[in-house]
């Protein structure tokens, strides 16, 4: 997963600072993700809710940077372009990443308080496999969306060969 977000950040990075920063919160994620999954495999019962914190603060701070910056604005440029075709692509892109945004809520309610979190720590590991497929998937459409609204549009990919 990690290759794949330098692969994105080499491909989409310095397009616009918006997506940048967005990828770099994306790369700092996956960075918590190992780090709280090389924890949870190394031994359970030792960690701490403090990495769990650590990594569901930047998962909720990405996705929230995805719905309220990241899609209206990818949304507003594919409208500027008038771009109907990229605007029903990216409704359904959309569709399907709601999807992975409940797993990341769900997550969020299974390890939110020290309770819950205490109550849950058995359930990490299936928690970090699933977290995993579902990020690899919602990346993967991000990618798209990207792709579809914004790199459609950029000066590089309209201009007429020579």
């Amino acid at each position: 997963m990690l290759e794949d977000c330098k692969n994105a950040l080499e491909r989409w990075g310095g397009v616009h600072s918006l997506i940048d920063r967005w990828l770099d919160q994306r790369r700092q994620l996956l960075i918590s993700f190992i780090e709280l999954k090389e924890a949870c495999d190394a031994e359970l019962e030792a960690v701490s809710k403090a990495p769990i914190d650590t990594f569901s603060e930047k998962l909720m701070d990405y996705i929230s940077a995805g719905h309220f910056e990241i899609y209206p604005q990818l949304s507003e440029e594919a409208r500027a372009f008038s771009d109907e075709g990229a605007l029903v692509i990216a409704e359904k892109l959309l569709e399907r990443l709601e999807m992975s945004t409940e797993m990341v809520l769900e997550f969020d309610t299974d390890f939110g308080s020290t309770l819950s979190c205490e109550q849950n720590i058995a359930r990490l590991p299936a928690w970090i496999d699933r977290l995993a497929r579902g990020l690899t998937e919602r990346f993967a459409l991000e990618d798209q969306l990207i792709a579809r609204l914004h790199a459609a549009h950029s000066p590089q990919h309209t201009k007429a060969p020579a």
